[in-house]
């Protein structure tokens, strides 16, 4: 997912630099452009980006996140993004367990402002955020005509944060449950059945003495 709707947008760039390493490494990908997206709260889940954004993040098994940095931070395209995602949807949690690697592009000298971001809301979101990322200064100079990356330090490291995205993946495939798996929330769960169960013999018992009454 990455943070500019620009036509030469070099986030998008990135993102598609960044797939074909995958693809390499054997990974399935799919890139979500957030063109068409409505606001958070402008629309419903119903619409159509949203339901597609959802859809996604709920096929993955792990994340790439980009964003331009502007004016210090992640661009608002970016983050509204992650606010469609909830926490939740009914008993299933979309985003929690899944691997996360966090890049950003900047314009002029290198930052870190946008991937620091990145990285709170991976944790927010109870992913598993990797160790590595990348940070690409002066953007417009790493790329060439046909939205390639060219050979470079940068590009390096978006190699090995590719690398290790899939290693995080692979060790943590069918182990996600585990490592999220939460005392409070079992203490809830354990609370939610038991009044369930309060519940269902309440009604039997009045069941059972309205039967009595009625006899």
């Amino acid at each position: 997912m990455h943070g500019s709707l620009r036509e030469r947008s070099y986030s998008r760039l990135l993102n598609e630099e960044a797939a074909r390493i995958l693809q390499l490494f054997g990974v399935e990908t799919r890139v979500f452009d957030p063109s068409g997206m409505p606001l958070p709260d402008d629309a419903g889940p119903d619409h159509p980006k949203v339901a597609e954004l959802r859809e996604l993040v709920m096929w993955s098994e792990g994340q790439v996140w980009y964003s331009p940095e502007r004016h210090g931070a992640m661009t608002g395209i970016r983050k509204a993004q992650i606010d469609w995602i909830p926490l939740a949807l009914g008993a299933v949690r979309p985003s929690q367990g899944k691997t996360l690697a966090v890049m950003q592009v900047s314009g002029g000298s290198q930052s870190f402002n946008a991937v620091n971001q990145l990285r709170v809301l991976g944790r927010w979101m109870r992913m598993i955020t990797i160790p590595n990322q990348s940070s690409v200064a002066k953007a417009f100079m790493e790329f060439d005509d046909d939205g390639w990356m060219k050979p470079s330090a940068y590009y390096d490291r978006v190699v090995d944060v590719m690398e290790e995205l899939v290693k995080f993946t692979l060790l943590t495939r069918d182990r996600a449950d585990y490592l999220v798996d939460r005392y409070s929330e079992r203490r809830e769960d354990a609370a939610a059945l038991s009044k369930c169960v309060n519940q269902r013999c309440l009604c039997e018992h009045v069941v059972g003495v309205t039967d009595h009454v009625g006899a």
